[in-house]
């Protein structure tokens, strides 16, 4: 079975929408990422911390999923990292209501001994310093290392970002991280200038709008399904990641022609994702649910032409 590494938040998220809005619930880019990896049965490793509130039942739900948390440092008389946010109307945009890093402000991960041989790494949204830090305890390079990143690391840790960045294969980000990363307002030129900086492959993100993924000149674009109702795009960019690096996992095939595929099912993924709040709809997913929506993703982009 092959080994994905996936290091991030498992946190807790209060998260309001114009369709409600929630207590604290568990949130965090590791366990968006594991949940949609869980999909492809492959053995998947989060690398994270949590504080003593946090319930046991929410690791024993990822174990009973295939996720290994070995990896989840418990600091018994810490609290665990929260995050709250309020959506507006066009669920695009939100407004962050209160940010509590604690016991993530001191976040040293150590990587369990079975997942340092891990044949693809996903660098979850962290300091730059924190995501090499990971590379550096592997034991040989990884074949493909993934990296997410924000704004926030853009205008705090810049000089840290770009080391990192020239260590990694691919870079997922959305299209306003895009830009400020690369000073480019086409996209088609942002994703040159970051392919520079070293990653070979440049994925960006456009929410309801899908993603691109550029290679060396290649382009390849992936539609969002159009959804009648988003409850909560919280986790989206996140399972998007996941679906990503199990599918890749799963093959074994790093390829630009598989990454398509790839790229297909990771927003596949986070449609389900936003149906519920918090990890509440991919806990419940099914096989059968995951391939007939890809049926539907097939039948949005595929047509006949004739070329004369």
């Amino acid at each position: 079975m092959s080994k994905l590494l996936a290091v991030g938040t498992v946190a807790f998220d209060a998260i309001e929408t114009p369709f409600g809005k929630t207590d604290k619930i568990l949130g965090g880019s590791g366990t968006f990422v594991g949940l949609a990896a869980s999909q492809f049965g492959v053995k998947t490793g989060v690398v994270s911390v949590v504080g003593g509130d946090f319930p046991q039942s929410y690791l024993d739900m990822m174990n009973n999923k295939g996720i290994n948390t070995d990896g989840v440092e418990i600091v018994k008389d810490g609290k665990t990292f929260f995050w709250s946010g309020k959506y507006h109307n066009d669920m695009n945009s939100r407004d962050t209501l209160v940010t509590e890093l604690n016991v993530l402000e001191h976040f040293q991960p150590v990587v369990p001994e079975s997942f340092k041989d891990a044949p693809i790494v996903m660098l979850g949204n962290l300091h730059p310093l924190t995501q090499a830090s990971v590379l550096d305890q592997m034991n040989e390079r990884p074949k493909l290392v993934v990296l997410d990143t924000m704004n926030f690391w853009m205008d705090i840790a810049l000089n840290d970002l770009h080391e990192v960045l020239k260590r990694v294969d691919v870079i997922t980000i959305n299209d306003e991280e895009a830009r400020q990363l690369s000073g480019e307002y086409s996209l088609v030129n942002a994703a040159q200038k970051i392919h520079e900086m070293g990653p070979k492959y440049v994925v960006i993100k456009k929410g309801e709008h899908g993603a691109l993924l550029f290679n060396e000149g290649n382009m390849f674009f992936a539609p969002a399904l159009p959804l009648a109702e988003v409850f909560d795009p919280t986790g989206a960019g996140d399972t998007f990641a996941g679906g990503f690096c199990g599918y890749l996992a799963k093959t074994e095939d790093i390829s630009f022609e598989n990454m398509k595929s790839a790229i297909i099912y990771g927003s596949n993924l986070a449609s389900f994702c936003v149906e519920k709040f918090g990890t509440e709809r991919m806990e419940e997913l099914t096989n059968q649910e995951v391939q007939t929506r890809l049926q539907a993703f097939k039948e949005l982009t595929q047509f006949d032409i004739e070329l004369s």
